[in-house]
């Protein structure tokens, strides 16, 4: 009587087994199934939710920070505490010369103003930027370029509109080559911008901006060499924080503020926000994989129990066989086939049920909280490895069962 793990009689077999007692094995099965959905969930929700919370910078350069003047704190050489200043576009000249410093992307504006074309008009953010904009945040382009270094240079009359503008402005139609009316002047639209990041910059997202080069904005605005906002990027092997001390440095030197003054410049640093979601999230991973494993190892010990409450019911019968012809193999298979069976039966389902909670989560968040199919095939594998593993000792101890000893028991 030759058993093999691919015997359509012996996958019968073992369903009516597992069936002879439903309530133990839904138990069972229960275990693998909660197991594998916990860790599933788990996995899948903590990197859900780092993407989420990761979404509020998408954009941004993970080695980038950001930094505009705020009120004296402290009087000084005259001015009185709570009295404002400006960084100017020297100060941008002097921060791209400190050592590490990548790009230094100068930017101005955030008032709102009417813009219209045709016979339709908008409310939108107005806002300038210069040539390094783009390399320490990055818009999505939804249609034609963004602003470039030639159009600062040249003080272009020229527009990169948000997407809701667009849409606002010319609904159902090509924007590119177009133009807007902000203020009575008219800027020739080169492209359609927005971002995914929560963050505003200049009080306001690109989606609801119209943005025009620095220069432009300067001289219609009759703005000098003012700037309202900096985003900086650090060279590789640098960081914010390191080049912070030399960056205040450099603006005192060119402004009358007290060198105590910490709170006249504000400087956010990005690139510490990225590192600090980073660690909170490697936290939780291994939090979620602490929790899951522990459930699934619970599951395959109820499997391990199973085997042997199986193996202990069926002596007389597993006796029998050997009696006939059974060989140790063929037992040991019969055995581990029905832990197989059950541990890949219940996990598959636990993977399918977190697999629709997660679904769920992700329609009501709208961010994408389902775990890879690699992940979902591993958390399988493991538990399929697990529940062998489980199996075994019964299987072995099936194995030595002698027919005479088998007899004696009945």
């Amino acid at each position: 009587m030759k058993t093999t793990f691919f015997d359509l009689e012996n996958w019968r077999e073992i369903g009516a087994t597992l069936a002879r007692n439903k309530t133990r094995t839904l138990l069972t099965a229960f275990g693998i199934f909660w197991g594998t959905a916990m860790l599933a969930m788990l996995l899948g929700g903590s990197g859900g939710l780092q993407r989420m919370l990761r979404s509020n910078f998408e954009g941004f350069a993970s080695n980038s920070a950001v930094l505009f003047a705020n009120r004296r704190t402290i009087s000084y050489r005259g001015y009185n505490k709570g009295s404002s200043w400006t960084l100017t576009t020297t100060d941008i000249e002097n921060m791209r010369l400190i050592q590490g410093v990548d790009a230094v992307a100068a930017t101005n504006g955030g008032w709102s103003m009417d813009v219209s074309s045709g016979r339709n008009s908008t409310s939108a953010s107005i806002q300038g930027v210069d040539k390094d904009f783009l390399k320490a945040f990055l818009p999505t382009i939804n249609n034609g370029r963004f602003l470039n270094e030639s159009d600062q240079r040249s003080g272009a009359k020229v527009a990169v509109i948000g997407l809701n503008v667009a849409n606002n402005l010319f609904p159902g139609g090509d924007a590119i080559g177009r133009f807007v009316n902000v203020g009575g002047i008219f800027y020739k639209v080169v492209g359609i911008a927005s971002q995914q990041a929560e963050i505003q910059i200049n009080g306001s997202k690109i989606d609801d901006t119209v943005t025009i080069p620095l220069s432009t904005l300067a001289r219609t605005f009759n703005m000098g060499d003012a700037v309202g906002g900096v985003m900086l990027t650090a060279k590789e092997g640098h960081s914010p924080a390191e080049l912070k001390p030399r960056i205040i440095r450099t603006i005192r030197a060119a402004h009358p503020i007290h060198p105590d003054d910490s709170q006249a410049l504000f400087f956010f640093d990005v690139s510490e926000q990225f590192a600090m979601l980073d660690n909170l999230f490697a936290g939780i991973t291994l939090l979620a994989m602490f929790v899951g494993i522990g459930t699934l190892i619970a599951g395959i010990i109820g499997v391990g129990n199973i085997m042997w409450v199986i193996v202990k019911e069926r002596t007389a019968e597993i006796g029998i066989r050997r009696a006939i012809g059974a060989t140790p193999a063929d037992i040991v298979t019969q055995i581990l086939s029905e832990g197989i069976a059950l541990t890949v039966l219940a996990g598959t389902a636990g993977i399918a049920f977190a697999t629709g909670v997660l679904a769920v989560a992700e329609k009501l968040a709208g961010h994408r909280f389902q775990i890879e199919f690699s992940m979902a095939a591993m958390i399988l594998v493991i538990f399929l490895v697990l529940g062998v593993a489980a199996s075994i000792i019964p299987s072995l101890k099936a194995m030595k069962i002698k027919p005479i000893e088998a007899i004696n028991e009945k």
